[in-house]
């Protein structure tokens, strides 16, 4: 079977006969016999490491038939897809051969305790030219289909980005019939430009001119996969483009939903799925019907009360006569000292706290780095506004939200309007033309997050933010103290 794909738009064993004459004795010896177990299970459960070696070089590609040049991990474009399970621990070494600095953002890796393993210019310093930089993190609770890429400047639109699946542990049913292959699948739009020229017209106030087609795993002309009548396949499908939402199907087939962005969903099937920049989701090709999970588990968010409610709007500014992007008039500059530095070292001057409104302002937009501060364990309603005529799209770093409202939002249809009981658990949400989309998340993960538009010109231009989550407890169990092989830069030195 040819599918062509197409996108638009212990048992322990005690046992044997024996005898102990003292009751005290058999005590002991079952109390010391315990003890042998427990610590025998507690030695073989550490849960496993995955080590990686990634170089980074610009290469010739010809995605399009033109060449051009490209990020490559290891030679590849795209870059190798890593695959690993629950709770795994991964250790990436990233050599950077490049003549510029760079970094790798995990898309949809929640960081557990590791916010400095998060790549993006907030919380990491970038990693200098020739030299190299090694993260540590661990899939923590964690499934799903997600991506990684760079974070830097626009330095993805020229590669350097690939796919990360995370599979359930074999002790964990999954809902659904286990498939007979899976497919990485990464789609997204494609420039034939330089990523500097791109850069550059940006820079000098100019939007990007449309893409100039849509790859598939780095193929312009579609990609081909084969499999055997009656089996069932699973497809992880990313939009790793950085402006246009997709239309995925799978020509003459039907698919099924099973997960979208690490959260398990209600199967329902599809002849298409719209997948907005920055999402990922797997469907099931060929399948029968299994079970249907209700995705918020036993997490009745619903039942939460809200402590405070942030109104985020996005609007395109003028500011010193050059085009750039703003949230609620603040249009963000990445300080030089990354964010997080500077709040574990209390180094002043590099940001200040709730630097940003709560609610849109009609102040001219102003350049700014903004952050709002919040409390661990706050339980925040977020709701993103746009005033423009085009598709947005919002991620968070570090967590997963519940789209609860897509359209229209006012404060009165909370109560009638909101999904309160099954909705979709993700990181990356689209928000439609003149429309809102309102979002429910608990801020259990201390550290310093990206806020940001998946758009990436956009975000590059101004549109992110940073959340601040905090407490005044100093505690590995809920944030890892910064790593040993930490960069510095800026007003950060080493201590």
């Amino acid at each position: 079977m040819y599918t062509p794909l197409c996108c638009v738009h212990r048992h322990l064993k005690i046992g044997g006969p024996f005898r102990i004459k003292m009751r005290q004795a058999s005590i002991l010896y079952f109390c010391l016999g315990l003890l042998a177990l427990f610590s025998g299970i507690l030695v073989k459960a550490e849960d496993a490491y995955r080590y990686y070696t990634w170089t980074i070089t610009h290469g010739t590609i010809s995605p399009l038939g033109v060449p051009q040049k490209g990020i490559l991990i290891n030679g590849q474009f795209p870059g190798p897809t890593v695959d690993c399970v629950t709770n795994d621990n991964i250790i990436v070494n990233v050599i950077n051969k490049l003549d510029e600095p760079f970094l790798i953002t995990w898309n949809g890796i929640k960081q557990r305790k590791t916010t400095w393993q998060d790549g993006v210019q907030g919380t990491n310093c970038p990693i200098p030219p020739n030299s190299n930089w090694t993260y540590k993190f661990q899939t923590k609770d964690q499934i799903g289909t997600f991506n990684y890429f760079p974070s830097i400047g626009i330095q993805r639109v020229a590669g350097g980005f690939g796919g990360f699946n995370v599979q359930s542990r074999s002790v964990i049913a999954i809902p659904y019939l286990i498939p007979a292959e899976e497919f990485t699948l990464l789609i997204g739009d494609w420039y034939k430009a330089d990523d500097k020229v791109l850069q550059q017209e940006l820079d000098q106030g100019f939007p990007l001119p449309l893409p100039d087609a849509l790859l598939i795993n780095g193929l312009s002309q579609g990609a081909t996969f084969t499999g055997e009548k009656g089996k069932t396949y699973k497809f992880r499908v990313s939009n790793v483009g950085i402006a246009t939402a997709i239309n995925f199907r799978i020509q003459g087939h039907t698919m099924t939903l099973v997960e979208v962005e690490g959260a398990h969903t209600i199967q329902e099937v599809y002849d298409s799925l719209d997948v907005h920049v920055g999402q990922s989701v797997t469907v099931l090709n060929l399948t029968a019907n299994a079970a249907r999970p209700n995705p918020q588990g036993s997490f009745h968010y619903g039942t939460i009360q809200v402590v405070r409610t942030v109104i985020l709007a996005n609007t395109a500014a003028n500011i010193s006569g050059k085009l750039r992007y703003a949230v609620n008039s603040i249009s963000y500059v990445d300080p030089a000292t990354p964010l997080k530095l500077a709040d574990w070292f209390n180094i002043p001057g590099v940001f200040t706290l709730n630097s940003i409104k709560d609610a849109p302002t009609n102040a001219p937009a102003a350049f700014g780095t903004s952050v709002i501060g919040t409390t661990l364990h706050d339980f925040v309603e977020i709701v993103f506004q746009n005033t423009e005529t085009t598709i947005q799209s919002w991620h968070l770093d570090g967590y997963s939200f519940y789209a609860v409202r897509l359209g229209v939002w006012t404060p009165d249809k909370r109560k009638k309007f909101y999904n309160l009981n099954d909705a979709v658990s993700r990181h990356t949400v689209q928000v439609y033309p003149k429309s809102w989309s309102a979002v429910l998340v608990s801020l259990d993960n201390k550290g310093m997050w990206n806020l940001r538009s998946a758009i990436w010109s956009r975000r590059y231009l101004g549109q992110q933010l940073y959340v601040r989550v905090w407490n005044n407890e100093h505690s590995i169990f809920t944030e890892n103290d910064i790593p040993p092989n930490a960069l510095f830069c800026g007003l950060a030195k080493h201590p």
